[in-house]
């Protein structure tokens, strides 16, 4: 039986085929697979001086400052992974948060409240400046998704004075949700 090819064609025939079979064997070295369960790109804490985490900060949030915390407005919204199990076993709501002494100083008392897919936690109020994590417990029901909304909400904030045009809630440092 004749070749098919010409002696120029089964050379270039056979350069493709190497080609095509070295880059195939060298594929599985350029995938990274997401683990079971996690969904690629949200992460279950935000460090609000990552700027890689923004796109999970939705609304309510300002800029990053001193490479570590962000100003807040009186409603901020972010999303949130669920951890693994956490649609059997729920999970805890962490939000590390800074209250400044100016906002004491010209509010007296402030107070934090959230929401999840329509369920109220209740509020903490904060009368003293000073680091304070407010903590919920937060239902398997309400974490069977892939990401989970979290409305934060303040009932007062430091309207914008001088040259500062914003609107000055609290000073967010982090927001997880933790496996329990």
């Amino acid at each position: 039986m004749k070749n098919a090819f010409p002696p120029k064609g089964r050379l270039a025939l056979r350069c493709y085929c190497s080609v095509l079979l070295v880059t195939l064997a060298f594929a599985p070295l350029g995938c990274r697979r997401q683990p079971a369960g996690e969904s690629p790109g949200i992460a279950s804490t935000i460090h609000m001086g990552d700027p890689k985490t923004a796109t999970q900060l939705i609304s309510g949030f300002y800029g990053i400052e001193q490479n570590a915390w962000r100003w807040t407005a009186r409603r901020f919204t972010l999303v949130l992974r669920p951890p693994l199990g956490a649609a059997q076993k729920g999970a805890t709501l962490q939000l590390r948060l800074t209250v400044p002494s100016v906002i004491v100083e010209k509010l007296k008392t402030i107070a934090l409240s959230a929401t999840i897919d329509g369920a109220s936690f209740p509020p903490e109020a904060y009368t003293q400046a000073g680091d304070y994590t407010y903590t919920r417990d937060v239902a398997p029901a309400l974490l069977a998704g892939q990401s989970v909304r979290v409305d934060f909400q303040l009932d007062k904030s430091m309207p914008p004075a001088g040259a500062d045009l914003r609107d000055l809630g609290l000073v967010v440092l982090s927001a997880g949700l933790e496996s329990k």
